[in-house]
């Protein structure tokens, strides 16, 4: 299907959507719904204690279970079934406890850890970390499960259940008093794409992902209608509207003066028609992101560059069609990535990681797509529509954002609890089917750019479409 001709540029006026309300996080009910469902969890695995590890980069597992966000230091939370959890936190942190609602109902206890604190702040007020895991039961006849960033597979270590990306000091503690094998990793119970905790949404965390796409699709729409050749990177991005809600990753825009480089900030460099550029912000618990050409039509690309829409873009565009058309509860995660691989040939394309990922928190969760895959989509999955096409001539084409599969009882509850929420992914399924798209019912949009990819930066209303 490479160079498709019913993908083609066409004049659109952008969609617009009500405004959403502002959607707070989780309440005590919710983040105690989800500590009994981890030690659920626990009680299937056989262990006595679940460690959770959290600091500012990898915060989305404590997070979601105590609603607590360590947003300078790191963090500890100890959970034994049949009592209140128990978080340790530094000197800033213990400040901040009452960000969560858990905390603030009286269903989290807490202890200051100083040792947890920045460097050289006072650390003469606490208990030693063995003490306090005493305290809460661990010791020889305890199965702790440790919760990190990742979890490990075998293909890469000979004993992937015995190692952990935490800090070593807390590790080796947990093995001092419950003995070794005692101690693994069990962050698979919170990420894993085929059953992990937030591997799939309620109602409540599919109304505040959208509050996010909403937050971030906005500031990518008000870049692409302000850029302007010669402006630089910096100026350009002060356009985005930023409103202090907390990033999952930094934002980006690439044109110009990092031209050559993956993920990087701005440079404060001059932004040239006749260069690829991009756009990306990431809220927490969203990912919005554009990639095409500072240009108004393909007479202002270099040659090399030439017939990138039918050549690239195009293509693409309708690869991504055919994705979502795929994007099925049930559907084999090899499925969407053979799909990718036949549409959208390696050597010209070069899609190297994973076509889709879940989403969550953080901005990559984990996958059921690679390879021969036969992890099936289920109902509450939050898919990321990550898919990135490079070429050393037409560079890239990006259309991310987020995509929630939801069935007929997930979405009645959607519809009940946040109606309007419903009523903005069904106009924007109804907007991008007027583009062409076949989405299956369960596939909710969560962006306000869902369905919308601009080629030439510098005329943002002509988009693609196949009709």
């Amino acid at each position: 299907m490479n160079g498709n001709p019913k993908a083609f540029l066409k004049e659109v006026e952008y969609p617009v959507y009500s405004t959403p309300e502002k959607v707070g996080p989780a309440a005590a009910g919710e983040l105690a719904v989800r500590i009994g469902a981890v030690c659920g969890k626990m009680e299937e695995r056989g262990l006595s204690h679940l460690v959770v590890y959290g600091d500012r980069e990898h915060f989305a597992n404590i997070h979601y279970l105590s609603g607590f966000d360590p947003r300078f230091e790191e963090a500890l939370l100890v959970i034994r079934p049949g009592k209140d959890p128990l978080v340790l936190v530094g000197n800033e942190g213990e400040g901040h406890l009452g960000i969560s609602s858990l905390y603030l109902a009286g269903r989290l206890r807490h202890l200051k850890y100083t040792p947890f604190s920045l460097m050289d702040q006072p650390r003469d007020t606490s208990v030693p970390l063995e003490e306090i895991f005493r305290s809460e039961g661990i010791g020889k006849g305890s199965r702790v499960g440790v919760v990190g960033w990742k979890y490990y597979h075998a293909d890469g270590f000979a004993d992937a259940l015995h190692v952990s990306d935490i800090p070593a000091y807390i590790w080796n503690i947990l093995q001092t008093l419950a003995g070794s094998p005692a101690v693994t990793n069990a962050t698979d119970l919170m990420i894993s794409p085929e059953y992990g905790l937030r591997a799939f949404l309620s109602a409540d965390e599919i109304a505040l992902y959208e509050y996010s796409n909403i937050m971030g699709s906005e500031c990518v729409k008000s870049v692409l209608s302000e850029i302007r050749d010669g402006e630089t990177d910096f100026d350009i991005l002060k356009k985005a509207g930023f409103t202090g809600y907390p990033f999952s990753c930094h934002p980006s825009i690439k044109s110009s003066g990092n031209l050559h480089y993956s993920l990087t900030s701005p440079t404060g460099d001059a932004v040239r028609k006749g260069s690829p550029g991009s756009i990306s912000v990431a809220y927490r618990g969203s990912n919005i992101c554009r990639a095409g050409w500072i240009a108004r039509d393909g007479n202002d690309l270099p040659a090399q560059a030439r017939g990138y829409v039918e050549n690239f873009a195009g293509p693409y565009f309708y690869a991504l069609k055919e994705w979502l058309a795929n994007l099925k509860i049930g559907t084999e995660g090899g499925r969407l990535y053979s799909l990718i691989q036949e549409l959208l040939p390696f050597g010209k394309f070069q899609v190297s990681l994973n076509p889709g990922h879940l989403i969550h928190d953080d901005e990559w969760l984990s996958t059921p797509v690679s390879e021969g895959s036969g992890q099936r989509l289920k109902s509450g999955m939050y898919i990321q529509s990550d898919i990135i096409p490079r070429s050393p001539f037409y560079s890239s084409a990006r259309m991310e954002e987020g995509y929630v599969l939801a069935d007929n009882d997930l979405r009645a509850r959607l519809r009940k609890s946040h109606p309007a929420v419903y009523a903005r992914c069904s106009e924007r399924r109804s907007f991008m089917e007027s583009l062409g798209f076949e989405l299956p019912e369960e596939v909710l949009p969560l962006s306000n750019m869902a369905g919308i990819m601009v080629p030439y930066f510098l005329d943002r209303n002509k988009i693609m479409t196949l009709i």
